[in-house]
């Protein structure tokens, strides 16, 4: 297959970013002239996601009763609801990015102009979606996004992932590219983390399915660049 690179732009929103956001990622905002040299390149796609809850989200920890319900610090284990016998535990968080929210928007330091398509994902109020292509769950999956039919009819080769949050939505969404046959690169420059500690597992998660970790400088970008 020929090189043709997509960009993929993760949940670069008003929730994810100080000085406001309720679930702000340090530094988050900081990266948008990063990611908006990126989409100055030549890549043949150019996506952003959104997270893009309802209220009453199984996620938010206020939809938990007490004492369990502490935002960053309780944890819950969803069931699948098509299958109760697989299971997923997930951290709670605090309401972030609701349907028709501000902190659901894209910040405005983005230069969505440049975007070709905005895909939406968490929308299914039952299952937890770090992933941009869909929910964790195999057997089967609940809750699935456009994202992964957009990159094959557009036959991309490869996958540039940036955005918020290195160590949860980034991480997902750039290991469940490279698990639907792309060749996956993470810009880590373009990119922050919740909880920036935990990078060094992150990476190893990354090496593990196979996702490479590039620079702004580095050779895949130069190949983007080159293409007209």
């Amino acid at each position: 297959m020929s090189f043709k690179p997509a960009l993929v732009i993760v949940d670069l929103q008003e929730d994810f970013c100080p000085p406001n956001g309720s679930l702000a990622v340090p530094g988050g905002r900081e990266i948008a002239s990063k990611v908006n040299y990126l989409l100055s390149l030549p890549f043949a796609l150019k996506i952003a996601t959104k997270d893009f809850h309802p209220q009453d989200h199984i996620s938010f920890a206020s939809n938990h009763p007490p004492p369990n319900n502490k935002p960053f610090e309780s944890f819950f284990t969803i069931k699948n609801p098509l299958n109760p016998e697989e299971t997923d535990t997930t951290r709670l968080w605090p309401d972030h990015c609701v349907q028709g929210t501000p902190g659901s928007e894209l910040i405005p330091e983005l230069e969505v102009a440049k975007v070709h398509h905005i895909v939406e994902k968490g929308q299914d109020k039952r299952v937890e979606m770090y992933s941009a292509f869909a929910d964790p769950f195999t057997n089967p999956t609940v809750s699935r996004s456009k994202l992964a039919d957009v990159l094959h009819e557009a036959k991309i080769s490869d996958v540039f992932v940036v955005g918020l949050a290195t160590d949860y939505c980034v991480k997902f969404t750039a290991i469940d590219s490279a698990k639907e046959g792309f060749t996956t690169h993470v810009v880590g420059e373009a990119t922050n983390a919740v909880d920036p500690s935990s990078l060094d597992e992150v990476y190893k998660d990354f090496d593990k399915a196979g996702v490479s970790l590039v620079g702004m400088d580095s050779e895949a970008i130069k190949k983007v660049k080159e293409l007209t």
